[in-house]
């Protein structure tokens, strides 16, 4: 029998790390391999299809994983976050036909839209399978699923494009690996899982929850609801969270040119690596966190949580030291001599990622806590900060602009998301006093 046990942190976090590097290096690949086989037009057609799908999706899948992997109390079964995912996954859906066939977009690029929507769809299906792994903390699965995929889905992206010259051919490629996996991989590992209750608390109320969960999708729309509403802040921050990667990148090319846009995008790609490593830390440690708030264990919350948060400043401070000492040279190694006269922009982008890394830390504190409402406004109020500085930065200061944008907004995100941090931590001491 495979053992279905939860996985130490370490393990997980290792885990977590590989699956993400290596299917960020297959995203990274579908691009290279568009500007070889195919001309800018079919690259820019391939991330339009992203960037008009994400936002989109990103609100309609309600950050459905993270509330299923911090539900320690189980309130809600599999089955009632997959009905909700295929709910909204369809309304999604409809949402993207509709802009991408609303005579905005030439025919060709309207269907690449459509059809990564339909990929994304596949993927959002998907991660409510994972999110069952990461309550069970088992990213080792998420980790082979991500690893399945990624090196799929470019294999048959490289194959529909080189056969069709098409970039829709190249996307359905995407939607078959995802599928595929899905199928093959997904399901059947959560029907194990979903055969092995997981004792997190030992009351018999719940052990019977437990065993009665299944792979069906439960249709009970007075809790599905009460589930859409806890979530529906949380879709809409992830919804601003999208919009906000895009912000400096839209008034960029507005005021300084394409030009300008290619070195700013080029160079803030880099401070992904760090970003790769929080992603991977912090789904590793929310289903833990989550723990420790719903047991009243505020010393152990407070001490992972801080841990992870000095992980972040640790990332960051590397970060910057290496911008500082070997920026030029590393910007020549990775791009051209070109870009390496932009280190002062290489430079701020790192301190402002090191800030990024620990707020984003600190939002894992939140979502663990389930302070899921004050997201929304969060989000949107650092939206705002963004927006007004980039407008008032970019045309005095260029691309530096954009970077002190960027710190701005993430010292923002910071402050407010420690403060809500404190105040779940008060709420919990002053609940677990009573008892």
């Amino acid at each position: 029998m495979q053992k279905t046990q939860p996985l130490s942190l370490r393990r997980n976090f290792s885990w977590t790390f590989i699956g993400n590097a290596v299917y960020a290096a297959c995203q990274w690949g579908m691009l290279v391999v568009l500007a070889k086989l195919g001309s800018p037009e079919m690259v820019g057609q391939f991330s339009l299809g992203f960037a008009v799908t994400a936002p989109i999706v990103m609100f309609t899948n309600l950050q459905l994983r993270q509330v299923q992997a911090t539900d320690a109390k189980q309130q809600y079964l599999f089955g009632d976050y997959l009905a909700l995912r295929l709910i909204a996954t369809g309304l999604a859906l409809l949402i993207i036909a509709g802009i991408a066939f609303s005579r905005i977009y030439p025919w060709e690029t309207a269907l690449v839209i459509l059809l990564v929507g339909l990929a994304k769809a596949v993927e959002s299906v998907s991660d409510v399978f994972h999110g069952l792994f990461q309550h069970r903390e088992r990213m080792d699965r998420i980790a082979i699923s991500m690893m399945l995929k990624g090196p799929m889905s470019l294999l048959l992206l490289v194959i529909g494009v080189y056969v069709s010259g098409s970039v829709a051919w190249g996307v359905m490629g995407l939607i078959c690996a995802g599928t595929i996996v899905l199928i093959a991989y997904d399901i059947p590992r959560t029907a194990l899982l979903l055969g092995h209750p997981y004792p997190i608390l030992q009351s018999q109320e719940l052990k019977e929850t437990q065993q009665a969960d299944t792979l069906k999708p439960r249709w009970y729309f007075r809790k599905l609801g009460k589930l859409a509403w806890l979530t529906l802040p949380l879709g809409l921050g992830m919804m601003l969270v999208s919009l906000n990667s895009n912000i400096p990148n839209y008034l960029i090319e507005n005021y300084l040119g394409g030009w300008e846009l290619g070195i700013f995008a080029a160079i803030a790609y880099l401070m992904e690596i760090g970003n790769r490593v929080v992603i991977a830390l912090g789904e590793s440690a929310v289903a833990r966190l989550a723990q420790y708030y719903a047991a009243g264990k505020s010393i152990l919350f407070v001490r992972l949580l801080f841990k992870l948060v000095g992980i972040g400043a640790l990332l960051g401070g590397a970060g910057v030291l290496v911008s500082l000492i070997a920026g030029k040279q590393v910007l020549t190694f990775i791009y051209r001599p070109e870009y390496a006269q932009h280190t002062n922009l290489l430079v701020w982008l790192a301190i402002a990622a090191g800030i990024r890394y620990m707020a984003n830390f600190l939002g894992y504190g939140m979502t663990a806590a389930r302070y899921f409402r004050i997201q929304m406004p969060l989000f949107g109020f650092v939206t705002v900060i963004l927006a007004v500085a980039s407008l008032w930065l970019l045309p005095k200061l260029g691309l530096i602009g954009g970077a002190i944008a960027l710190l701005l907004a993430a010292i923002a995100q910071g402050v407010i998301s420690l403060a809500a941090i404190y105040h779940a931590l008060f709420a919990l001491n002053k609940r677990t006093s009573k008892i």
